[in-house]
């Protein structure tokens, strides 16, 4: 009776999709399937948080018939490795911000000073313009399946708070590998370095590079405050975790697993948005009692620099897709 009851104390502390799993290898369920999902997010955030929701959401819509694996930290890479893995079928889905693999033209979300709040960016996704750009991928092999928040960018320095563009001049930030936040960038005046996202905290340790432009969850859980000691809070860019699945992949599920993925992915993106605010309040005031001086910018005289990219970009994608984006994203 004692290995009974510790037995189903163990199996109450499961999660729904791992005891689907349990299940499927007692039943030998024929039509049983496992998706590989990869991000390179922290096993401790948020975006773990809702991927680990979205695996039970789908075990139980589909009665323990589709399983996800999941492949946390960067297990299988960075995100472009991620996305490349994606398109040639070694991954199933991925999450990351760096689109080139799926549509260069995606990017077009990340232009600079595009939306006002968060709540602008999600009503752009959920519109018809949004859709329309996310519905690009599918002929270079890749299903989109949504976008999870990465945040708001801000600047994290090692000497100083940015409070003007000069203060931003000559600064070696490090960027990832997304040519909008590099054009960005450069025409604020500063010096991007691409440097991997696992290389961060020891760039910044060794003073290799400045600073860095971070989403603040990202800054908070790679420890980055330990050596940027100042944030200066600008929403400059916001960035998606776009999240996507090889479309062979997905054509090849039946059509109720299909329905399956798309409703657990919806009903996970709301819960998702609904945790930002508290997410980003608690992380602020983490970071203020870590040392961390916050300091809020005035984004005029920076606005007033950034045209030139949204023209860099609109000779490379259309000036049409560029103006359709920047309206919606305005609420017109």
């Amino acid at each position: 009776m004692l290995e009974f009851n510790i037995m189903r104390a163990h199996a109450a502390r499961l999660s729904m999709s791992t005891i689907a799993g349990i299940l499927l290898l007692c039943t030998g369920q024929a039509n049983a399937e496992t998706l590989r999902l990869a991000h390179a997010s922290s096993s401790k955030s948020l975006i773990q948080e809702a991927v680990a929701m979205f695996a039970d959401k789908l075990a139980g819509e589909t009665k323990g018939g589709l399983t996800v694996q999941i492949f946390p930290d960067g297990q299988l890479g960075d995100e472009g490795p991620i996305a490349d893995g994606v398109g040639s079928g070694s991954i199933d889905i991925g999450l990351g911000g760096v689109a080139d693999a799926i549509d260069p033209k995606l990017n077009v979300v990340t232009l600079p000073f595009l939306f006002s709040d968060a709540n602008a960016a999600h009503t752009f996704l959920d519109g018809p313009v949004g859709k329309k750009v996310f519905d690009t991928g599918a002929d270079n092999g890749f299903k989109m399946l949504g976008a999870l928040d990465s945040g708001f960018r801000q600047f994290a320095t090692v000497s100083k708070s940015i409070a003007t563009p000069e203060d931003i001049k000559g600064l070696k930030l490090r960027t990832p590998p997304n040519p909008v936040i590099l054009a960005t960038i450069e025409q604020l005046g500063a010096l991007p370095q691409s440097i991997p996202f696992g290389e961060v905290y020891t760039s910044l340790q060794s003073h290799v590079v400045d600073g860095v432009e971070p989403e603040i969850r990202d800054f908070a859980d790679q420890k980055w405050y330990e050596s940027a000691k100042f944030l200066s809070v600008s929403n400059y860019i916001w960035t998606p975790n776009f999240w996507f699945m090889n479309k062979e992949r997905f054509d090849a599920l039946s059509p109720e697993n299909q329905a399956a993925v798309t409703k657990a992915v919806e009903e996970t993106t709301i819960w998702y948005r609904g945790k930002l605010d508290e997410v980003y309040a608690q992380v602020i005031e983490d970071l203020k009692s870590k040392g961390v001086t916050v300091t809020t910018v005035d984004t005029t005289p920076f606005r007033a620099m950034v045209d030139p990219v949204y023209a860099k970009f609109g000779a490379e994608w259309g000036d049409d897709l560029v103006s359709s984006v920047r309206s919606a994203a305005a609420g017109k």
